[in-house]
């Protein structure tokens, strides 16, 4: 493995390309694989010990917390890693087809098990992580700088020309770099890093419902393989906290159950209190199933769930060589599952920037930018608007625009129950598959306004055989083959 110091001197010269990431999670990795096809060197600063298989990490604790994988994320990471799903299913990930195998109440009821439409990866974050670190780290030209401390940017206003580390040995120094992408996620300090060189201030808005989140591990029943995605969603114009349930099923004959509830109504870590909490949402679908299912863990809570945009795309100075993308641009509440989606799609865009200009080209950092703001508006616009009318809720309250526009996302809802058009419409955004434009196609837009084609269904469309399933014994647990080892 080559030395990143001397290929970031040789980089000043003239003979190599170089970049930099910062943060080796789901986002910089990806950054790093499409920045090998246009770097000659390529070096993840990672502040933490990388595990070396699907373990959990010290700096990514939502990790606990359930993951969802959409379509348009799913596809995204596969443009940037072909043969990364294939890896993901046979390390025990599941491609669930959407909502073919989705029992989900929304705020306006439930959703019909439609053919697929869309679809969504589930398993563990630490799996969907480990599966793109792997092939990474193996690409040639990447280097991972484990257990080192990011200081700070080098370069001036005009233009970023690398970062400023101390390493595991206390030592600090300078990698100089043509491309800075700072992947470091929702703990980001690039404003001051940017504000030390003399960039001009970001504008930065949050939206805080004071969610709160708790999961569990529970043991799958027997035969449970194939049983689908269950939740029950809150719904906002209600004038009580939001509360919601969801099962995910895992890797390892395993559900992941978390629970959620806005300021008012978070749940707690109370291991006695947890069933009962997933029966108190809208519907005890989920309390219900739990009920025949022994836990494996303890119960998990995370309070880091503040919507949070920085709007760097609006800097009129901003400079050369430096781009954020991922978790480090923008924040959502985990209950819509649009933060690796959307972090898949800015790199993507990253790369197209980079195919089309070369990663020395002027304005390529703005016009990156740029690019990596439209998914993330997209994701904003759904999170936003729904979290903002929880009682409690702290952040800028919406126009009369978007007053229009609620009332009309609520009939399209509605309408998505009983009407497969607007169903997978509605797929189609939430899975960051479409544009929200995309709602408003005439076609769609005269299905809203008929509506619901079908009655409302009276419960959760579980199959008899799932029902089954559901109140069987446990899968016991498997003894350790020595042929694995």
């Amino acid at each position: 493995m080559s030395d990143p110091l001397r290929t970031s001197r040789s980089a000043s010269r003239g003979t190599a390309r170089t970049a930099v990431v910062i943060g080796g999670g789901l986002a910089g990795m990806l950054a790093a694989a499409a920045l090998s096809a246009h770097a000659d060197r390529v070096t993840v600063v990672e502040r933490d010990s990388l595990p070396d298989g699907p373990h959990s990490r010290r700096s990514l604790p939502q990790a606990h917390h359930a993951h969802l994988l959409w379509s348009g994320g799913a596809r995204a990471i596969e443009s940037l890693l072909p043969g990364t799903t294939d890896r993901w299913l046979a390390a025990g990930a599941r491609r669930i087809p959407l909502p073919t195998g989705l029992v989900s109440m929304s705020a306006l009821g439930w959703f019909r098990r439609w053919p697929e439409m869309q679809f969504l990866i589930a398993c563990s974050r630490d799996l969907l992580d480990w599966v793109v670190r792997e092939q990474v780290v193996a690409l040639p030209g990447v280097t991972v700088l484990q257990r080192t401390e990011l200081l700070g940017l080098s370069g001036t206003a005009a233009r970023v020309r690398g970062v400023r580390v101390r390493g595991e040995d206390g030592e600090e120094r300078e990698l100089e770099a043509d491309l800075v992408v700072d992947a470091s996620g929702r703990g980001s300090r690039a404003p001051e890093w940017l504000r030390s060189l003399g960039v001009d201030e970001v504008t930065e808005e949050k939206v805080d419902s004071g969610l709160a989140y708790a999961s569990r591990l529970f043991r799958a029943p027997a035969n449970a393989e194939h049983f689908p995605v269950v939740n029950v969603q809150a719904d906002a114009r209600e004038p009580r906290p939001g509360r919601t349930a969801t099962i995910v099923p895992l890797e390892g004959g395993r559900w992941l159950v978390t629970l959620s509830g806005t300021r008012g109504g978070q749940p707690t870590g109370a291991a006695d209190e947890f069933e009962n909490f997933a029966r108190s949402v809208r519907h005890p679908v989920v309390g219900e199933l739990i009920s025949h299912t022994e836990p494996l863990t303890d119960v998990v809570v995370n309070r880091s769930t503040v919507n949070r945009r920085r709007f760097y795309e609006k800097i009129s100075g901003w400079p050369e060589g430096f781009v954020a993308v991922g978790d480090a641009v923008a924040t959502y509440n985990p209950v819509y599952g649009h933060g690796m989606s959307v972090a898949a799609q800015g790199v993507v865009a990253l790369r197209s920037a980079l195919a089309d200009h070369g990663i020395t080209a002027p304005g390529l950092a703005r016009r990156v930018q740029r690019a990596v703001a439209q998914p993330v508006s997209t994701a904003w616009d759904l999170a936003t608007g729904q979290d903002i009318l929880y009682p409690g809720a702290i952040g800028k309250a919406s126009g009369p625009g978007a007053d229009v526009l609620r009332r009309y996302v609520d009939r399209l809802m509605l309408t998505a129950t009983g009407r497969p058009l607007v169903t997978k419409a509605l797929f189609d955004v939430m899975t960051l598959s479409a544009p929200l434009a995309s709602l408003a196609k005439p076609e769609v837009a005269l299905a809203v306004l008929r509506g619901p084609k079908l009655p409302p269904l009276p419960g959760p469309p579980l199959t008899a055989e799932e029902l089954r399933i559901a109140k069987e014994p446990c899968e016991p647990e498997r003894e350790p083959d020595p042929a694995d080892a």
